[in-house]
């Protein structure tokens, strides 16, 4: 998988979550819209691999979680992270619904409508949203 697939990956998959929450699957598009979100900061960390480039195995290694915040430490955006939550209110609110996403949540058989709408807005929001800041770093 590349950078290429990444990214469109978080597409599918923000499609699918809202198609569930369309339909009033809130399980499913609660797991889904994190998952976009995992995708999306593991595209950040495709892009520091060069082509050509012996795999460094310590990124390769830390890579293979599905802990966002974990992920933000792999991808090199915690400071980053910082300075935009000291800059806009709403995205500081926006990771904190979405920073604690877990993919054991695919197990979960309650999830509450508005917790699948909060995280899905978290993520999607144009202005504040997590997938709208970590594409200015694709």
């Amino acid at each position: 998988m590349n950078k290429s697939d990444l990214e469109n990956l978080v597409e599918i998959r923000l499609s699918e979550a809202q198609a569930l929450l369309n339909s009033g699957n809130f399980q499913g598009a609660y797991y889904l819209v994190g998952y976009s979100l995992e995708c999306a900061f593991k595209v950040c960390i495709a892009k520091q691999v060069q082509q050509y480039d012996f795999p460094n195995k310590q990124l390769a290694t830390k890579s293979h979680t599905h802990k966002l915040t974990e992920l933000l430490g792999v991808a090199g955006l915690k400071q980053k992270l910082i300075e935009k939550e000291n800059s806009d209110l709403d995205f500081k609110l926006n990771w904190a619904v979405a920073k604690d996403w877990s993919e054991t949540s695919r197990y979960e058989c309650i999830i509450e409508e508005n917790k699948a709408v909060d995280l899905f807005n978290a993520i999607n929001e144009p202005q504040s949203g997590i997938l709208a800041w970590l594409k200015t770093f694709w």
